[in-house]
This record gives structure tokens, C-alpha cells and sequence, in this order.
């Protein structure tokens, strides 16, 4: 089995005295992970706390985990021993990636970030999806309410836009742009609405959905190999990279974002697993077809979704 492994979180947690002193607990297993050092300055400019406060959760965690760190006179920090385990999910490598990339896009703003010192990030440009802001607040409302909304929504095999009345029940992201999952009563199904295509939203009256959704409800398993046509170095890299185990990977997917989830995999259409270019291959496609083939038939009439 070839897989990369996250380290095992290390065992006897410090208990703390308040929801406050766990937030700092985990910053100090966090800044030591990532950055190797972390002082009580550090503490104190992040939380907004005493010397002493920042003295006392040094020395509950040290307690705690006395194998993670050691103390260097001439940095004035406590400093990361060989023998670090990470005590909390808080400093699991992905979480560290994903802050790092919210601040780098502005998603999140530094003062809310444990990250201090980090590495030059760049990301691959993406047109950014607009929708007014107004529509998001009036849509959450709707589904914590279960209430309906009407809108006025462009579709993009209409000249103009259609008036309609929706339940909505749920907010879904494709990996490109947001949208809202809701029952469509002027259609009579469950269909995906793109949040930047409404044009005009208000509340309706408490109302549901006549029927549950069952394609949101359903959750399907993809699962991806190495694509067979590629060479012995190339699958081995892709196991690696994937984290496969025993050269398989299984992806978890709600039945309504399949048809999205193949698009980003490339894996929509059979043909593009006959090319080496293409990295990975969907083995169970028998299985997963008939759900597959009501993507098409939706395609047929005009309400698939479109990226």
C-alpha cells in the first residue's frame, strides 16, 4: 500500500480551564508544528493576555506533552523537540493548507489566522462567480424558516428571465461557484439554481418541498485507480499523490453533485480514460452508470446544470 499517512495526534490532551485557554492550547501546538517556535509575545499579541496568563498555558501544556518541546535561552521560545506529535486535529496538515490559501485569497483575515510566519503562496487564477449578497442572506433564511422563495431567474436556455417558485433546502459549491438545491414547483423536481442567476428574490409563504430529495439524500461512492493506460511510474505517482490504499481511492459524493464531480475528475466521458494525459480512471462506471445516465437525461431536456 503506498499512501502518505498524517502523523498520529499524540495522547494526554492538557485539560483546560476555559473554551479561552483551549484556543491558546491548541495555538501553541499549532505554531510549534508549522513555524518550530512559539513565545509567550506570541500569545499575548494574538489573545490579548498577561504575561502570567501566557506563562501559566505554557506550562499546562509542557505538562501535558513535556516530549514536544524544550525551552531556547537564546530565541527566548519554546522550540520543537524531534519527538513533536501533534495533540490537535487543529494542526493537521490540510487545515494548515486550506488557512493558508483562505489568506492568500482574502477569504480569512490574518487576526483570525494562527498562521504568523508563512511561505510565498500563489493559486492558479479563477473568475470569481457573482451574486448579490442580499440573495444569500433571503435564501438561508428561507431554509432555516422553511419558507419559499419567488425569483426571477436567468437560465441559459431562455431569452428572458423566468419567474418561479422555489423550496429551497440546501446551499451546494460545484468547486467553481455556489448554488442553492431546491424544489422547483413551476417544474415540479429538485433542481440546482445558481445563486449569481437569480435576479430578484423574496420571501414566500412556509411552504416544503411535496417529496424529499432523494438525489441530495443519496450518496454515492466513486472509485478512482491510476489510470491503466499510463506507466508503472506515472500509477505509482498517482497512488502516492491520491493517497490511494491498495492502489484505489473511494470519493464519497451526494448522487446531486455527480454530474459536477465527473466534470472536475474528467471522468464525464469514457473516451478520456482511453488517453494517458488523463491521471485516473472511475472503476466502479458499471455501477455508478444508471445514475450517470439520468445526468444525460437531464442533459436532454435543458436542465442540466452547466458550468
Amino acid at each position: 500500500m503506498e499512501t502518505h499517512q498524517e502523523s498520529e495526534f499524540g495522547s494526554g490532551r492538557p485539560e483546560p480551564s476555559s473554551w479561552s485557554q483551549d484556543r491558546r492550547l491548541k495555538f501553541i501546538d499549532f505554531r510549534l508544528r508549522w513555524e518550530g517556535r512559539v513565545n509567550r509575545s506570541n500569545l499575548m499579541g494574538h489573545f490579548g493576555i498577561s504575561a502570567p496568563q501566557a506563562s501559566a498555558d505554557f506550562a499546562k501544556y509542557t505538562d501535558a506533552a513535556p516530549q514536544n518541546l524544550g525551552y531556547d535561552t537564546k530565541l527566548k521560545s519554546y522550540v520543537r523537540a524531534e519527538t513533536f506529535a501533534p495533540l490537535y486535529p487543529r494542526s493537521r496538515s490540510q487545515l494548515y493548507l486550506n488557512e493558508l490559501l483562505a489568506l492568500s485569497t482574502g477569504i480569512l483575515e490574518k487576526d483570525f489566522s494562527f498562521i504568523g510566519w508563512h511561505p510565498d503562496v500563489a493559486t492558479a487564477p479563477v473568475p470569481q462567480r457573482t451574486f448579490d449578497g442580499s440573495t444569500l442572506v433571503t435564501l438561508v433564511q428561507a431554509i432555516r424558516e422553511k419558507r419559499c422563495v419567488n425569483v426571477a431567474y436567468q437560465g441559459m436556455y431562455q431569452q428572458e428571465p423566468s419567474v418561479r417558485e422555489l423550496a429551497p433546502h440546501a446551499l451546494a459549491f460545484d468547486g467553481m461557484r455556489w448554488h442553492t438545491r431546491a424544489y422547483c414547483f413551476k417544474r415540479g423536481r429538485h433542481q440546482d439554481f445558481v445563486l449569481g442567476r437569480i435576479l430578484e428574490l423574496t420571501l414566500g409563504e412556509y411552504k416544503t418541498a411535496p417529496a424529499p430529495d432523494e438525489e441530495w439524500n443519496r450518496t454515492l461512492v466513486l472509485v478512482l485507480a491510476p489510470n491503466p493506460a499510463l506507466t508503472l511510474a506515472a500509477k505509482r505517482a498517482i497512488r502516492l499523490e491520491y493517497g490511494m490504499h491498495d492502489g484505489f481511492l473511494q470519493l464519497p459524493c451526494r448522487q446531486a453533485l455527480l454530474y459536477y464531480a465527473l466534470r472536475r475528475l474528467r471522468l464525464e466521458d469514457p473516451r478520456h480514460e482511453q488517453s494517458s494525459a488523463q491521471q485516473i480512471t472511475l472503476v466502479n462506471r458499471d455501477e455508478l452508470q444508471p445514475y450517470i445516465n439520468q445526468v444525460d437525461n437531464k442533459a436532454s431536456d435543458g436542465t442540466r446544470p452547466t458550468l
